[in-house]
């Protein structure tokens, strides 16, 4: 079986070619299509792949409450996706839009979408619950979380290699442009940093993570717009706002300037807090891993997050660090540090995989 996935952001489709022989899932191929309209890129993409794909998988940000699993993407499903576009107005439109251009491309192919919302929906509603009026959760106005495709994936693969935490309490850092921590037991989601949209928790790339409310009142009282505002909270602000030049933490760590120190300190600051957060979440904390861009490839981030964290038995093994092992704490500490590599695209993968089984047996 020839199968794509399309993981798709902003600027660029993350796109992985997968074939299932004897029941092994093997990735043979990955792209970068640039977003220079999603037709013309897929017809591009579509002159390089080895052959048609018999299933398109697709990433969505947003499933809200209705969507808890892999679902095959016909025209009623994407007519209630588009209902979220306005809980997700930076996201959902483009992953919804590279779902209309692979349809078209691809007419014969079975499409699946899924969720980065649906790994959260185990949360209680407690937890899921602002303290607003009950009339606005019942509307929708809740948390949501997001990066669950990363945190599945990385939750499944440590407990693969280390069954014995299975049950531990288990935070994982997700850093990357986009950022979150998400609390896990038992492979479930119990509490994330991320809440009705992706501006939440940490300090990303260029958004702000967690602010005041009131700070938003303030600049609309000053005249601010909402297209003003949005702009302003995705795309001037984190670590580029803070240190005025660029929201690349790589290029931050190497400036010497006060500002750019200062958005490092920022964003380290904020993910110790936010773990935290999450340890109170669970009344402990066993394990913290660390994926995604940042958490994957930044051994000195990763260093200062950890050394910060010492009060909670964290502790780093610093030759395991600098080769990015897979754990990275010594064997007596307290708090056990992994780095644990996600794979968004193989997960998708394997939750479309029983879908697309169902079709052939039906």
């Amino acid at each position: 079986m020839n199968i794509l996935a399309l993981n798709g952001g902003s600027a660029t489709v993350k796109a992985a070619w997968f074939a299932l022989q004897g029941g092994a899932l093997l990735r043979d191929g990955h792209w970068n299509v640039a977003r220079d309209g999603d037709d013309a890129g897929l017809a591009r993409l579509a002159g390089e792949l080895p052959a048609a794909p018999q299933l398109v998988v697709h990433r969505i940000v947003h499933g809200g409450d209705r969507f808890a699993a892999a679902t095959v993407l016909d025209d009623a499903v994407l007519a209630t996706l588009r209902a979220f576009v306005p809980l997700a107005p930076l996201h959902q439109p483009f992953n919804l839009d590279i779902v209309a251009a692979a349809r078209h491309q691809w007419p014969q192919a079975l499409h699946v979408g899924c969720f980065d919302t649906a790994f959260h929906q185990t949360q209680t509603d407690l937890q899921r619950r602002y303290a607003l009026p009950r009339a606005l959760h019942e509307r929708g106005i809740k948390r949501y979380g997001f990066h669950g495709l990363s945190y599945a994936y990385v939750s499944a693969a440590l407990y693969a290699q280390e069954p014995a935490l299975q049950q531990g309490k288990v935070v994982i850092a997700h850093l990357g442009s986009g950022a979150s921590a998400c609390a896990v037991q038992g492979g479930r989601s119990v509490a994330s940093s991320m809440g009705f949209s992706p501006l939440d928790g940490l300090v990303m790339s260029t958004r702000c993570g967690q602010l005041d409310p009131g700070v938003l009142l303030h600049l609309l009282r000053e005249g601010a717009d909402v297209q003003a505002l949005e702009k302003l909270l995705y795309k001037q602000s984190g670590l580029l706002g803070v240190s005025g030049t660029t929201g690349d933490l790589r290029e931050l760590l190497q400036d010497g300037r006060e500002a750019a120190q200062e958005a490092v300190e920022l964003f380290v600051q904020r993910c110790c807090t936010v773990i935290a957060e999450l340890a109170a979440a669970m009344q402990g904390i066993d394990v913290l891993v660390f994926t995604g861009g940042i958490g994957e490839h930044q051994s000195a981030t990763r260093a200062r997050i950890v050394q910060r964290l010492g009060w909670l038995g964290a502790a780093l093994d610093e030759q395991a660090n600098h080769e990015h092992d897979w754990r990275i704490s010594p064997p007596a500490a307290r708090l056990q540090v992994f780095v644990v590599p996600t794979d968004e695209e193989r997960e998708m993968v394997q939750q479309a995989l029983p879908l697309m089984e169902a079709a052939q047996s039906s």
